[in-house]
């Protein structure tokens, strides 16, 4: 992605967290660093990307990564969930805006935010009009 800027990792703090719970003399609960909301681990199953790596966790083959994007040149689309090749798309389209990187293991709720950055290519635009959606039709 051309227009990627502002990274920041958060590859310590993940290392710094399993670490801790692999520390000698605590007991590793199995829900303790697996607390995913429901909506989370089924928008892995569904969106998410398949990663390179395994579930630090249970060791599974089923890590997923989560591209969130959020923007106010997004509009109501801001929070949604996007695959990489919408990003490539986006970033010719939206001024600014920035993507949190999530990734989530569906067999045992491990989640963690990897990393954030921002693309666009910077110029300034109006969000897109407001469409209307399914909550606004039914409530």
């Amino acid at each position: 992605m051309w227009s990627r800027r502002l990274v920041m990792s958060y590859a310590l703090q993940r290392r710094a967290r399993l670490e801790a719970l692999r520390r000698p003399g605590r007991a590793l609960d199995a829900d303790d660093p697996c607390d995913a909301e429901p909506l989370l681990v089924s928008s892995a199953k569904h969106h998410g990307e398949p990663s390179t790596e395994e579930c630090p966790i249970c060791a599974s083959d089923q890590l997923k990564r989560l591209n969130y994007v959020f923007g106010d040149q997004l509009g109501q689309f801001s929070g949604r969930i996007k695959s990489t090749e919408e990003l490539d798309q986006m970033q010719n389209e939206v001024g600014e805006f920035t993507v949190r990187v999530v990734e989530v293991c569906p067999d045992c709720r491990w989640n963690f935010q990897l990393e954030s950055y921002t693309l666009g290519d910077g110029r300034k635009r109006r969000p897109p009009r407001r469409q209307q959606t399914v909550e606004d039709i039914y409530g």
